[in-house]
């Protein structure tokens, strides 16, 4: 047999034994101006990046696959990777090409994953990274998870049935996992998942491993020393980024443990259907979040984007925000956050700097980004100081760096450095006086050459005498052959011409030295100094991190004062009463939406009130229920937030959990249908949710039969009414719900209006008491564009159905209305009172407010269009 032995060059045996230390991530290996990828890398990187796939070379007599991208434009093609959930290993020259024999010595100076990202180019604005780590033991689930790009590090412990809850809350990146560990709620996910050997997450390595990087004895000061499965967790995961940074994390100096009591809890439905930061279809647009956030940094989007997620509990931080929220409105509207706005406008991301200093990986635009930010902050502490409320003072209070650090970036840097440090033009004249010699050198050769020329024609007499220079010969003295006796001793021939010689002289020499090399050594000396100035600032990145956190705090605190006087939002109040009363009510995303949005009252209160615990909310499709019940909830998250509302007043006491179960969507890579997901939802409400919860329940049981939905339905809310005990809103088209007013003092009914004329339908979207008189599933359907034919045929149907049930005395399906003998076509024969007399004739105009004569004039003129 004639076995082919493979034989590689020096340099691809160089990249096989550096691959195989990283062989499962892509290899960037850097070659010139270009960073090369081999073999099963190649062909990836071709087809994500939709590169050109070539070949180099041959192995075994199979051509070695490459692909390659320039290495000046290497970063659009890492976030490309990074975002398809890729790592990539990049693979730098570090020795010199002059003093190598063989291939140039090369090493992998940096990992990029998708939760270790803190480039500029590579990272969402407004969105943070986070890289996660978990791990399970017995009955305990522990999270860690860091905000590399912050230096932010969290832990928390909770049980293993809310992962899939976490997991939609903190949406990391990037997921650490023990290689043991089997997760079903992992599976069939589409997540950037790391496995890491089981020994990375030992409780005494992790321990060690925290306590070195925050140089503390314990971390009892940290409060966690009774989350041991979290700390495991969080010990793999400062290993893991220590190995991927290829340096120290300095930037990382405390450890914040998350207790589950801290935050209004909210499953992952529960932020799906409300809309929060993503639509249910998976848009950025339209949602609370993009709504609200008219931040004028970064740093307070994702400040805002955290805050929307993680309601407090805390009464009395909530209400140190909503009165820093009130002084910088004003008494009189006298708007303090406009010029506060304009001012925060002009800040770079402090936050994110501040890492790539910590990391050494800062660029001279950053830092002199950072120093022009330094300089605006006395004028937005003048411009707060009138809103002098505890929790500003705090923010104002950090805002205050050290004068040094401002004198230093002031001093180092040009004012407008330039963009990569290779190129120099970074640090500022007068800085260094070495540099300043080599720039003098180098930008000042002209006026040597020409001084140097005069004196030599005064010194030896030849008036025709030059001093030059060219690529080839460098600098030179030219005579021509008629003073060729008057040539000084110390002349040495260079080079002979036709018609003159040209000389160098021991001073000229000297000169030459300095400048042909007083570029590479002006850059070389620069690169020294703004790495000494990177080692300097470090002493420095506790304060500008309390800065970056005191920049976004305040970011936000202006966006909730804008937005409250922009879109009419009031400050709502908190009590500890158990109550959820919020009068004139809207839905802070729909009302931007619809023109003449219906306003509505919302009141939920403890026994003790008299207020009912549960409303049953019936209507027709389309009517506003789901609006309805959404927008409770937003205004309890944005009140729970600090913010002001969408309402004329709000009242309530201090949730502890939020729970919806809205709208219908299987699950059927879990194998899970519609119902069985409904199913699901609803155990986990009436397995967790208290009296201090907030739950909205949107047609529970219409996923089945219509008994089996029926009593499913009726024993939901009574466990809800009897054993949570919690603030619900529960939407039906069943007829038999509304009995359970009669039965529970706690619960009301309401429903949505509607009239009809001339079969069509029109929506009043008012809540209104009492239960509804009609589903109009027909007219929705004829809205809808159902044939004609269709509905006339359904309408027998449902006259039929409608006399059997009669007869049978069985459940209806939402009011329907008696039977009747006639044909239901016969009835468009029949006259008709156009509903808006009938309305007017209830109406009483000495009673009404101007508002409300308004609201119902908007209602009327609907109605005569719908009737057209």
């Amino acid at each position: 047999m004639n076995l082919q032995k493979n034989v590689h060059t020096p340099m691809m045996q160089q990249y096989l034994r550096i691959k195989a230390e990283h062989p499962d991530m892509l290899m960037f290996y850097r070659m010139g101006d270009f960073y090369e990828l081999f073999y099963g890398d190649a062909e990836k990187a071709a087809k994500l990046l939709g590169i050109t796939l070539t070949q180099r070379g041959a192995s075994a007599g199979e051509p070695i696959k490459m692909a390659g991208v320039p290495y000046h434009a290497a970063e659009q093609y890492l976030a490309k990777l990074v975002k398809a959930g890729e790592s990539i290993a990049i693979c730098e020259q570090v020795g010199d090409p002059a003093a190598s024999k063989g291939p140039v010595e090369r090493k992998v100076t940096r990992i990029i994953t998708p939760g270790t990202l803190t480039d500029a180019a590579l990272l969402e604005d407004k969105r943070d990274c986070l890289l996660l780590a978990l791990m399970l033991n017995d009955s305990t689930l522990g999270l860690a998870w860091l905000n590399l790009a912050a230096g932010q590090l969290r832990v928390l412990e909770t049980l293993p049935r809310h992962l899939l809850s976490e997991l939609e809350r903190l949406q990391p990146a990037e997921i650490l996992v023990p290689e043991t560990l089997t997760l079903s709620e992992l599976q069939d996910k589409n997540l950037a998942l790391k496995r890491l050997p089981a020994w990375q997450f030992d409780r005494d390595s992790a321990v060690n491993g925290l306590t070195r990087q925050f140089e503390t004895h314990d971390l009892a000061g940290f409060g966690c020393e009774d989350l041991p499965i979290a700390l495991c967790a969080a010990g793999a995961l400062l290993e893991y980024t220590r190995l991927t940074q290829g340096s120290a994390v300095l930037h990382i100096t405390s450890l914040q443990a998350e207790r589950e009591s801290l935050y209004v809890r909210m499953d992952a439905a529960t932020r799906r259907n409300l809309e929060i930061s993503e639509t249910i279809r998976g848009e950025r647009s339209p949602t609370l979040l993009s709504l609200m956030d008219t931040c004028s940094t970064n740093m307070g989007s994702r400040l805002l984007h955290f805050w929307l997620h993680h309601p407090l509990r805390d009464r009395a931080v909530i209400q140190q925000r909503l009165d820093s929220v009130a002084a910088l409105i004003g008494e009189d509207q006298e708007d303090h956050h406009s010029a506060v706005r304009k001012l925060l406008r002009q800040c770079v991301d402090v936050e994110r700097v501040t890492a790539r200093i910590a990391l050494k990986s800062a660029r001279p635009r950053d830092l002199s980004g950072l120093r022009d930010s330094l300089q605006i902050l006395p004028d937005v502490i003048l411009a707060v100081a009138p809103c002098g409320t505890e929790k500003i003072s705090q923010l104002l209070e950090a805002m205050r760096i050290p004068p040094a650090l401002a004198e230093l970036l002031g001093n180092a840097l040009l004012p407008e450095p330039g963009v990569v440090l290779r190129e120099g033009n970074v640090i500022a004249d007068g800085y260094d006086a070495e540099l300043d010699e080599l720039r003098a050198l180098h930008t000042n050769c002209g006026e040597f050459l020409l001084q140097l020329e005069l004196r030599e024609k005064a010194r030896t007499g030849i008036p025709t005498l030059k001093v030059e220079y060219n690529r080839v010969h460098g600098f030179y003295i030219e005579v021509t052959h008629a003073h060729s006796d008057k040539i000084p001793d110390d002349y040495r021939r260079r080079q002979t011409l036709k018609s003159a010689e040209r000389y160098i002289t021991p001073e000229l020499k000297t000169f030459e030295d300095k400048a042909l090399s007083a570029q590479d050594r002006a850059l070389a000396r620069e690169k020294y100094l703004y790495e000494a100035l990177l080692d300097a600032l470090g002493q420095y990145i506790h304060a500008l991190q309390q800065l970056a956190g005191s920049i976004a705090e305040l970011d936000v605190l202006c966006v909730f004062a804008e937005r409250a006087q922009a879109l009419g939002y009031a400050a709502p109040q908190l009590t500890d009463e158990r109550v959820l009363m919020i009068d004139t009510g809207r839905h802070p995303v729909v009302e931007r939406q619809v023109e003449n949005f219906v306003a509505n009252d919302v009141q939920l209160g403890a026994e003790s009130t008299g207020k009912p615990q549960m409303l049953v909310i019936t209507g027709p499709n389309m009517g506003g229920k789901s609006t309805y019940m959404r927008q409770a909830a937003l205004i309890a998250l944005l009140a729970h937030c600090g913010s002001y509302v969408p309402a004329r007043n709000a009242c309530l006491g201090v949730l502890d959990q939020i729970f919806t179960r809205i709208g219908a969507a299987d699950d059927l890579a879990s194998g899970r249908s519609t119902f069985m997901v409904e199913m699901t939802e609803t155990a986990n409400i009436l397995h967790n949710a208290t009296a201090q919860s907030l739950v909205l329940m949107d047609e529970v049981g219409r996923g089945t039969s219509t008994f089996d939905g029926l009593a499913l339905a009726l024993a939901i809310a009574r466990h809800l009414v009897n054993k949570n005990r919690s603030f619900t809103l529960f939407a039906t088209h069943y007829f038999e719900l509304t009995k359970l007013a009669d039965e529970f003092k706690s619960i009301c009914n309401v429903h949505l209006d509607a009239v009809e004329y001339k079969h069509r339908i029109v929506f009043l979207h008012k809540v209104a008491d009492g239960p509804a008189s009609q589903s109009y599933g027909l007219q929705v359907a004829a809205l809808a564009g159902v044939p004609d034919a269709v509905i006339k045929l359904a309408k027998k149907h449902l006259i039929r159905l409608e006399q059997e049930n009669i007869t049978r005395q069985p459940q209806m399906d939402l009011f329907s209305v008696p039977a009747l003998e006639s044909d239901p076509e016969s009835e468009e024969d029949q006259p008709r009172q156009h509903p808006t007399i009938a309305m007017l004739n209830e109406l009483s105009p000495d009673e009404l407010t101007p508002r409300q004569a308004l609201e119902q004039l908007y209602v009327l003129k609907k109605m005569l269009e719908a009737g057209k």
